[in-house]
């Protein structure tokens, strides 16, 4: 019953934004979606339904642009509303461990079951307080890595506001000349040595942990290859790039990076690496990126 209602809801809201013509009826109704939250809390309160079941955050979607580069989702409120048809027994799990705000976009790191535990970020573009525009990446949930760390654990705390600008540059620096170009003698420029913490299931901290994931990746004639950065996004001392290449044995993937940085440097990092399906099974045309 959750599902369907959820459905009704979004047909409802759908009915209701589409009604309201002149500009004086819009207005008033973005008066009232917007509700003093901020962008961030949106996002947050909108993934957390997943789990909540709350019905108020589906308003935070402009019903008429929704634009979905999930590629497993159908595109608008009708696929948003497609997920919760096919939820499981048992339902969602969605708890957001951090969320960020650049602009007109929000990122979040999120602690979900999904049709299974996994970890994911979601990305969203805001037009006038509403949600336009969603991208995502997801991984299974693995073992805690070589040093003990997990995909999600970690620190939280937003600081160095000033020195957002700062730190995407240096961050899309590093990407383009360690990852892109494999300029690896840089690498010291961009990594503090001495406090380099890691989250990716298969690597140690340290640069002795990068060294090894990346001579058994050369042994083994697998690819670690990052071809074009498309989004730098970042709040303070975090920021998300988001990359398109090739992983493992040539698997088309999406590369969601998430980099903290003290002083300058990068000292801690996340990522989610997801395989890109064939273009005849997306279930929209809006492509990964």
């Amino acid at each position: 019953m959750k599902s369907i209602n959820f459905l009704t809801l979004i047909a409802l809201a759908m009915i209701l934004f589409s009604c309201n013509a002149n500009e004086n009826s819009i207005s008033e109704t973005k008066k009232v979606t917007k509700m003093e939250l901020t962008n961030k809390e949106k996002a947050v309160a909108l993934i957390e339904s997943l789990e909540t079941g709350a019905k108020e955050p589906i308003a935070y979607i402009n019903p008429n642009k929704y634009i979905q580069h999930n590629l497993d989702v159908a595109d608008g409120l009708e696929g948003f509303g497609a997920v919760f048809a096919n939820m499981p027994e048992g339902g969602f799990k969605a708890k957001v461990v951090r969320a960020f705000e650049d602009g007109d976009y929000v990122f979040l790191h999120t602690d979900y079951d999904f049709f299974g535990p996994k970890a994911g970020f979601d990305l969203f573009r805001f037009e006038n307080g509403l949600i336009v525009e969603h991208w995502d990446n997801l991984a299974e949930i693995t073992p805690p890595n070589p040093s003990g760390r997990t995909q999600l654990d970690g620190a939280t705390e937003i600081s160095d506001l000033d020195k957002t600008e700062e730190n995407k540059t240096i961050v899309k620096a590093f990407v383009t000349d360690v990852l892109l170009n494999g300029e690896g003698d840089k690498i010291t420029n961009y990594v503090n040595p001495e406090k380099y913490l890691q989250h990716n299931s298969g690597i140690g901290d340290g640069l002795d942990g990068l060294g090894a994931a990346l001579k058994y990746f050369a042994e083994n004639n697998l690819l670690l290859q990052y071809d074009k950065i498309h989004k730098v996004v970042g709040e303070g001392n975090f920021v998300l790039t988001v990359s398109e290449g090739k992983f493992g044995k040539g698997d088309h993937v999406a590369y969601y990076d998430l980099f903290r940085m003290e002083n300058g440097l990068i000292v801690e990092h996340w990522d989610i690496i997801q395989n890109i399906p064939a273009e005849s099974d997306w279930k929209n045309t809006n492509g990964k990126f």
